[in-house]
């Protein structure tokens, strides 16, 4: 069908870590064909492993857009889904 965009929505939902890897990899190949794949997750560890960019929603608005690693390491992003205490502890550490 050779699509030029791809979207996804939590496909790794109740995957185990096996499969998990699997469907990483099989997104990367697809990538690597040229294809732009959207990604809606809850699985870090596939968002942090087969993104370029990413994009964080609060509520309907954006908080976040960058390198995964930048945006994980945002304090709004840290707030939004670990809670205030949690971002309080984690910048009184930095």
């Amino acid at each position: 069908m050779e699509p030029a965009v791809l979207l996804l929505d939590e496909v790794m939902a109740g995957l185990n870590a096996k499969e998990v890897e699997w469907a990483m990899d099989l997104i990367r190949q697809v990538n690597g064909r040229g294809v732009t794949i959207l990604v809606i997750e809850h699985v870090m560890k596939a968002i942090m492993g087969v993104s370029h960019r990413v994009l964080v929603l609060h509520h309907g608005r954006r908080i976040a857009l960058g390198p995964p690693r930048e945006v994980a390491a945002d304090p709004a992003v840290i707030e939004a889904y670990l809670g205030r205490g949690y971002a309080a502890r984690q910048q009184a550490g930095a």
